[in-house]
């Protein structure tokens, strides 16, 4: 404790942008639908986000090494805020859709303050500990902050006022951090065909990731209020989706380092593809059914976006790392733009089931395609490959670097 307690301010920052940010995701669809807007739409709004978080990615580390991690951070935050509460003031599409844009390059930015900084204040002896403690608070506080929908309602302003606050609030503990602000990151390139041409596996997979795991994100609670579900009921819905995923990280990566990673991607792929099926020609309106369904496709889904960097790792040359992780956090950023609007045209024209129709496609695709790669190309062998999985999140590039071993980090 006492070497994680200087990053403590850093870890309740993160949880309270985290816990915001995934109250805000879930809460968002259900008011647009109270307020009648149409499925459509609100997959336009979530790609907005997500629009913005790919343009963050981008400029977030001009704007540090200019200004500085404390005053990129306030900035952000407050701009952030003021997005959250205006869309009290102007409840409309092209409001909300400009909002979720601001929004999205608002928290490519904090996350990017927030892991930046971590990343130059742990150890080698804390590292392994420092990650899991963000993973915790990562996966705990969206897992809590979904139920504070269902405790105060969507209805009223009380949400979006305390999704407000979050932000706001975000500035006090990290304020109270190290005095010492670290040093300016280094500029995170972008070099999209060199990840290509490193793995298209690896390219297509996290572009596959974003098409699916984000509309899930974005339209779960539309697919779960348009079969009849409360909202409790959606809260645990989507809880049991996003905490799913750390149940098979490990086991799925641990093979992974030790077999071809593509016959782990195609089995983790396959497990998302048929609990799709099962949600879709199985589950019904059944809220247990739907339960179970959606936790075995949250277990098998939410790896694959490590599991396909880990892949992009075992071919990428030395120096090139770096570039790998940008790289895929850009395409999956790719992904997460037009998922949920496509999808969203769908639920309009079909109804809630197309949903997981949708996923069953085009994660059927990515399944064709894997098989199809195999056959192109040798696996790399594991005997001589250092094991590179890395339980990523989606957040920003320099949790990639946060997560390397001490022997990449010159990368």
């Amino acid at each position: 404790m006492n070497d994680i307690r200087p990053l403590i301010p850093l870890l309740i920052t993160a949880g309270i942008l985290i816990g915001g940010n995934g109250l805000q995701g879930t809460f968002i669809s259900l008011r647009a639908l109270q307020e009648g807007f149409s499925t459509s739409t609100i997959g336009v709004i979530g790609t907005g986000y997500n629009i913005g978080f790919a343009i963050g990615c981008i400029y977030v580390t001009r704007i540090i090494r200019s200004i500085g991690h404390i005053r990129t951070f306030s900035a952000l935050a407050a701009i952030a805020s003021a997005a959250s509460i205006s869309m009290l003031l102007a409840i409309n599409p092209a409001s909300w859709f400009a909002m979720r844009l601001l929004q999205g390059l608002c928290f490519a930015g904090l996350f990017a303050v927030v892991e930046s900084w971590l990343n130059a204040r742990v150890t080698n002896a804390t590292r392994a500990r420092t990650l899991s403690v963000y993973r915790f608070v990562d996966l705990g506080s969206v897992t809590l902050a979904q139920y504070l929908i269902p405790a105060v309602g969507i209805s009223g302003f009380e949400l979006f006022a305390i999704v407000s606050m979050a932000l706001t609030l975000s500035l006090v503990p990290i304020s109270f951090a190290d005095r010492s602000s670290p040093e300016p990151p280094e500029a995170v390139r972008f070099d999209l065909k060199l990840l290509w041409k490193v793995s298209p596996l690896a390219t297509v997979g996290c572009v596959v990731v974003g098409l699916t795991n984000s509309t899930f994100r974005s339209l779960g609670p539309v697919y779960a209020d348009g079969i009849g579900f409360s909202v409790t009921s959606i809260a645990t819905f989507m809880s049991l989706g996003i905490f799913a995923g750390v149940v098979l990280q490990y086991p799925l990566g641990h093979y992974s380092d030790k077999l071809d990673r593509r016959r782990i991607i195609l089995v983790a792929t396959f497990g998302a593809f048929a609990s799709g099926l099962f949600i879709t020609f199985v589950a019904g309106s059944n809220e247990l059914l739907n339960y179970v369904g959606i936790f075995i496709f949250g277990a098998f889904a939410m790896p694959l976006y490590s599991l396909c960097s880990a892949h992009a790792n075992d071919h990428a040359a030395p120096g090139q790392h770096a570039l790998v992780s940008a790289g895929t956090l850009f395409f999956w950023s790719a992904g997460a733009v037009v998922g949920p609007l496509f999808a969203s045209f769908m639920l309009d024209h079909f109804g809630p089931q197309a949903l997981f129709i949708y996923t069953t496609v085009v994660l059927g695709v990515f399944m064709v395609y894997t098989l199809l790669r195999m056959t192109v190309r040798e696996g790399v062998p594991a005997t001589p490959r250092r094991p590179r999985f890395r339980n990523l999140l989606r957040t920003s590039t320099f949790f990639s670097k946060l997560a390397a071993p001490p022997s990449e980090k010159q990368d």
